[in-house]
């Protein structure tokens, strides 16, 4: 009886190993997440979206990733997703990641948003995927679009020149009579950074004149401290401008230290969490906000879309798209420019909905709260 007993544990012991090693370990790589990373047995190919940096920003795009991939049911065609923002605002670490993708076999799809528009290498590692068969799009900032544009098959995201000069008309309409002002950025050769400020000038117009333009590196204890330089350095800023999501409330703690916010005006792209709570305060003025959720949706429906060879969803996308020659009829049909909006605190602002642009959305804070509400999303 002992004997059996014996064998029978054997039994058991060496059917639970096989068990858990056809099981698999954990995946840690910052590649793959709980959906998945598209396993080894090539069953699924995954859709990857490679940020630019580690910033709240990108959870509402990973959001709206989530919401397509179930309404679109990528899973029962095979395909999977993630984000990764392992890049640290650093193009050498965007570099690693893309050469990285190229020697695994489950990647069919690659949305990024670039650090750098104009950096070769990256340009290249991108073409290298694309001649692989991967997917390659840009989402949110794009490659150079002259010297670059066959790095990806085509962008979608905000048209950044356009949200520049709208910030720049919200900071003429609190300041009428014009003044300096100062913007503040994370990386100055991104491309949307690069945009923004140079839309800002335009929309702001000629009464406004630009002190410096200060980049943090991603860092938000330098964003504070650029901010302090620049208060440091002149008398009077009319005007602080913030080109990405977490400059809004390094702008404002800095702003409140010096207790200057009845002589200052601050404007700032993108709804933080931290930033709406400032203007529920009455601490910011005005903000500019993209729809990261919707670029997020639009990468995995373009991306599937791509992949299964669908020309209706992707003419539906880029209505100049031609299936036949694979290119675009008009010179910049492939780009896709995603919502835009103007908060403003409630209804005692200067600003108004008639001086902006009429395909920009108007909000006051209550109202766009609700919207954020309705999608459970925490910023934008």
């Amino acid at each position: 009886m002992s004997r059996l007993i014996h064998s029978l544990i054997v039994v058991v012991f060496v059917a639970t190993t096989l068990l858990f090693s056809g099981c698999g370990g954990t995946d840690n790589s910052s590649s793959s997440n709980s959906q998945g990373s598209g396993s080894s047995s090539g069953e699924k190919k995954r859709i990857v979206f490679l940020s630019n940096g580690d910033d709240p920003f990108w959870d509402a795009c990973r959001t709206g990733m989530d919401q397509a991939a179930e309404e679109l049911g990528i899973e029962a065609v095979g395909l999977t997703h993630n984000m990764d923002k392992g890049s640290e605002f650093k193009v050498e670490k965007q570099v690693e990641k893309l050469e990285q993708y190229a020697t695994q076999s489950d990647i069919a799809g690659v949305a990024i948003s670039p650090v750098d528009a104009s950096n070769r290498a990256t340009a290249k590692a991108l073409k290298a995927l694309r001649d692989k068969g991967v997917k390659v799009i840009c989402v949110d900032s794009d490659m150079d679009h002259e010297k670059y544009r066959d790095s990806r098959f085509a962008y979608l995201g905000t048209n950044n020149k356009v949200g520049g000069e709208e910030l720049g008309k919200a900071a003429k309409g609190l300041l009428p009579d014009g003044g300096n002002y100062a913007t503040f950025v994370g990386v100055k050769t991104v491309a949307n950074a690069i945009e923004r400020i140079g839309g800002f000038a335009e929309g702001a117009g000629e009464q406004f004149t630009s002190l410096d333009s200060m980049a943090d590196e991603g860092d938000e204890n330098v964003a504070q401290e650029n901010v302090k330089a620049i208060l440091d350095k002149h008398e009077e800023v009319a005007a602080l401008v913030g080109i990405w999501a977490y400059n809004a409330h390094a702008i404002v703690r800095v702003v409140e230290e010096r207790e200057i916010r009845d002589k200052t005006a601050i404007v700032v792209f993108d709804a933080a969490s931290l930033a709406l709570t400032d203007m529920s305060e009455g601490k910011v003025d005005a903000m500019v906000v993209q729809n990261p959720y919707q670029m997020g949706y639009l990468s995995v429906k373009l991306i599937k879309a791509m992949v299964e060879e669908d020309s209706d969803t992707i003419k539906e996308i880029y209505p100049s798209y031609d299936p036949e020659s694979k290119t675009f009829s008009e010179a910049d049909g492939d780009i896709y420019n995603t919502e835009l909006r103007v908060v403003v605190p409630d209804e005692d602002s200067p600003l108004k909905a008639d001086m902006f642009r009429p395909e920009t959305q108007f909000f006051y804070f209550n109202d766009f709260k609700s919207w954020l509400d309705e999608r459970r999303l925490v910023s934008s």
